[in-house]
């Protein structure tokens, strides 16, 4: 509970406990934000059967959302709720630039009192209600004023500017027969009349856990978590590491599977998200991008503008900042990694001068081998390429880089054979 509501104008809103208070009449405040999903639903349900116990004198609902993400028997129950609930409800849109579309803005209309703040809109109705409304209303969005013209909301703009004018013009309009008291009239002197208005009001917010979920469960947050997932469970599998990559991944890859599951996922964009994840890996393991890198790039863009369905926006800014992400991450961050790995002193290593291995990719002149069942990076001697699969024989060592040269038809070195100054070759050597 919040002990003060800022930024209104129109009075004084001040939160009452109840218990150890004097009896008086208070309006009870909600916080509806985001996407309509399964925990709004239940918060919204139990402010409802609260303020009807409490004997609130109006249960407000601040609303802000692009819509709703649960069933239509779900949100029909809500509605049913809101219209038939024993305390008044009235439904304020704002602040400004607030929006109630789609299966929130039934809401707008099944309260028995509402209005919207400057800036904010209404629209895109679905199918139950906007049979008798105009077009812009069911494809559309409408502004405050037309609204109010259209009679879908009670409060004027100017009585609608901030929540405290809200609440203080809802005093003195009749629900059912029965004149509201939500303001109280104290005039001071040298004050104006909007001053002395005086609104008594509980403001409930989710608690911790339900906002959790609530914020996991939006467009954003779910497709960065899974992004985040996909990349640390892959970051595990490449490095030796002691599972903190795999445990976070886990956690949010637990976090991302409960978002994704109460808003509407394609199982196309996921399968193409995982797809470019694999694509990515493959040339991570070959050390050198190539096909499959660029099969990844674009397998993850795709499946990330299809991810989300129903009209769910995603925005450009979670959008670019995971492609973006994963894609650096994948190409320089994770090799980068790996090649650290490769990069760890070992002791004896200058004993593998002479060992054979095997090419795990084409070595021309970059690649990677594998010696003594390790994987190492590599460079050919003198740029004779390796096909992969192919035998190599290691011929030095350059810090954490293997110089190697095919087993069969490699370029020798016979300046290496050369006598020394004063030294007599011997004619067996050959």
């Amino acid at each position: 509970m919040l002990t003060l509501l800022s930024g209104l104008s129109a009075g004084q809103v001040a939160a009452q406990q109840g218990d150890g208070a004097e009896r008086q009449s208070f309006v009870d405040v909600v916080q509806v934000s985001g996407y309509l999903d399964p925990v709004l639903v239940d918060f919204l349900t139990d402010a409802i059967d609260a303020s009807e116990r409490d004997g609130a004198e109006a249960l407000v609902v601040q609303l802000d959302s692009p819509g709703s993400v649960v069933s239509t028997t779900e949100l029909d129950a809500l509605v049913f709720r809101v219209s038939h609930a024993r305390v008044p409800i009235a439904v304020w849109v704002g602040e400004s630039g607030a929006e109630a579309l789609g299966g929130a803005g039934r809401l707008v209309l099944a309260a028995p009192l509402a209005g919207m703040a400057p800036g904010s809109r209404l629209g895109h109705l679905p199918e139950p209600v906007f049979g008798s409304l105009p077009p812009v209303v069911a494809n559309g969005t409408i502004d405050p004023e037309q609204a109010f013209d259209l009679g879908l909301v009670q409060l004027n703009e100017e009585e609608s500017a901030v929540l405290g004018s809200f609440i203080a013009a809802l005093d003195g309009r009749e629900v059912a027969g029965t004149a509201l008291e939500t303001a109280t009239f104290e005039p001071t002197p040298d004050a104006p009349p909007e001053a002395a208005l005086t609104v008594q009001a509980r403001l409930a917010k989710l608690d911790v856990l339900p906002r959790l979920m609530h914020t996991v469960a939006s467009p954003p947050v779910a497709y960065l978590l899974l992004s985040a997932a996909l990349v640390l469970l892959v970051f595990e599998l490449f490095t030796a590491g002691a599972g903190v990559a795999g445990g976070v991944g886990a956690v949010c890859a637990v976090l991302a599977g409960y978002g994704l599951a109460v808003l509407p996922t394609s199982p196309w964009g996921l399968a193409l998200l995982v797809v470019g994840i694999f694509g990515f890996s493959v040339d991570v393991q070959t050390g050198v991008p190539r096909f499959w890198t660029a099969v990844g790039v674009i397998a993850y863009i795709v499946g990330s503008l299809l991810l989300f369905g129903d009209g769910i926006r995603l925005g450009w800014l979670p959008l670019v900042t995971g492609c973006v992400g994963v894609v650096l991450i994948m190409l320089a961050g994770l090799p980068a990694t790996v090649r650290s790995r490769f990069s760890t002193p070992t002791v004896g290593r200058e004993s593998m001068v002479g060992e054979m291995g095997e090419a795990v990719a084409e070595v021309a002149p970059d690649g990677v081998v594998r010696v003594r069942e390790a994987l190492w990076p590599a460079r050919t001697n003198r740029a004779t390429p390796v096909a992969a699969g192919g035998r190599v024989r290691v011929t030095g060592i350059d810090g954490p880089l293997l110089e190697v040269e095919p087993e069969v038809g490699a370029a020798r070195d016979y300046r290496e054979r050369r006598p020394k100054s004063g030294e007599t070759a011997d004619p067996s050597a050959d």
